[in-house]
């Protein structure tokens, strides 16, 4: 029998609908590659695990009791996956031909990367310019929390947190692959445990990142092929589509902001002096004030 290539884990929240959307964008692009789709569903109770098993006999469906949140339900499919490599792939996103046996045969031909992401568009067809960042150092953050990579959008000074001044069509080593699209290898994610289940939602891609640059593994940017993203869908907060209730998307806003300080403090935290740590912990408190109050007023 033939050994499975990839396995592609979605993560699924009462959205049917996109993520019904995203297998068969899978299915269309007909991979050249032996893969497996697994489903985690994140305690929707909304019947569309029911409908995802129903309409698509094919998949693996794993359901959770409850909403684990993105790190501890996508570790869910830990010990059901079969592939050399792993797909963590968000449910808002359209798979175009062609993206999924290219990532795979870059790692196949590139030992020394640990995990690769495609470049990823929105529906308007702009690049989404999480597909490729820097890690949130003191002066990243601030360059980027101030505005300043937006007023100087290709300085190599102030826009290094989405590498404003590198061409976004060509191939090159990042320092964060969005969660949204990470192909990594199996015995790597084994390796440094899968994502870290201190975050509840975002973060947890930037931790996974560093991780993987801890082994000496380089992450890359591969533009070659791409997939669209609906951005937001999943956090209820994508211009394209509904808004959801106020309270998730307050939850949303708050495990956000949370997931900045988590990291900082893991990672970085014994880099810097302890007066920058917190005025950099005095930055973050701002930052949550600051989408709360937005959250209200919207």
């Amino acid at each position: 029998m033939e050994k499975i290539k990839l396995s592609i884990v979605l993560l699924n929240y009462k959205t049917f609908e996109i993520t019904d959307s995203c297998i068969d964008s899978i299915k269309k692009s007909k991979p050249k590659i032996k893969y497996e789709i697994i489903v985690i569903d994140n305690g929707s109770f909304d019947g569309s695990s029911e409908k995802l098993a129903q309409k698509h006999e094919d998949i693996k469906l794993i359901q959770n009791k409850r909403n684990l949140g993105f790190a501890r339900g996508n570790n869910a499919a830990m010990g059901y996956v079969r592939g050399e490599y792993i797909l963590f792939l968000n449910t808002d996103t359209l798979v175009e031909k062609d993206t999924l046996e290219m990532c795979a045969t870059y790692l196949d031909k590139n030992e020394d990367v640990g995990a690769i992401t495609c470049k990823q568009v929105l529906p308007d067809g702009s690049i989404d310019k999480d597909s490729r960042r820097s890690f949130p150092t003191p002066w990243v953050a601030f360059t980027h929390f101030s505005g300043l990579d937006r007023v100087f959008p290709r300085s190599k000074i102030f826009a290094r947190y989405w590498y404003g001044y590198l061409d976004p069509d060509k191939t090159y080593e990042i320092e964060v692959a969005q969660g949204a699209f990470i192909m990594t290898r199996k015995r790597i994610l084994d390796e440094i445990g899968w994502f870290d289940e201190d975050y509840f939602l975002d973060g947890e891609d930037i931790d996974l990142s560093w991780k993987i640059r801890e082994l000496g593994k380089k992450i890359i940017y591969y533009p070659k092929v791409k997939i669209i993203h609906f951005k937001g869908y999943t956090k209820g907060k994508n211009k394209y589509f509904k808004k959801e209730k106020k309270r998730e998307r307050k939850s949303f806003v708050l495990a956000g902001v949370n997931s900045m300080e988590i990291f900082y403090r893991k990672r970085m935290w014994d880099k810097y002096p302890l007066i920058l740590n917190y005025i950099v912990l005095l930055g973050i408190k701002f930052i949550k004030i600051n989408r709360l109050v937005k959250l209200y007023l919207s």
